[in-house]
């Protein structure tokens, strides 16, 4: 059996790699892993947090936009339990759903 170096797995894995590193408390932004990941955009970081099974054991609730809100899934109950699952982490929000990236911002790898 092979190992593959990081570079070598597939996009999305390398995008999980990354997310399942962020610790509970912490928040990273699509841009951030997109620019740890490497050859990616932050909408495609998006796209693999989408593309994620119910089960998945990636922390996928932990990235948030750059302006350091949720940003909208779908009918709404994607971002109601995204900010419920942030909350109980200890993630804290404004009256306005932004949270601080510089109190909860993850300073990455």
């Amino acid at each position: 059996m092979r190992n593959n170096s990081p570079s070598e797995l597939p996009l999305y894995e390398q995008i999980y790699n990354v997310v399942r590193q962020i610790p509970p408390g912490k928040v990273a932004t699509y841009g951030q892993v997109a620019r740890i990941v490497g050859k990616c955009t932050a909408r495609m970081v998006g796209y693999a947090m989408s593309a994620l099974p119910l089960q998945s054991d990636v922390p996928w609730q932990r990235v948030i936009n750059a302006q350091g809100k949720i940003s909208p899934h779908g009918d709404g109950i994607g971002t109601l339990l995204q900010r419920q699952m942030l909350e109980a982490e200890g993630i804290v929000f404004d009256s306005q759903g932004k949270t601080e990236l510089d109190r909860f911002g993850w300073h990455g790898i």
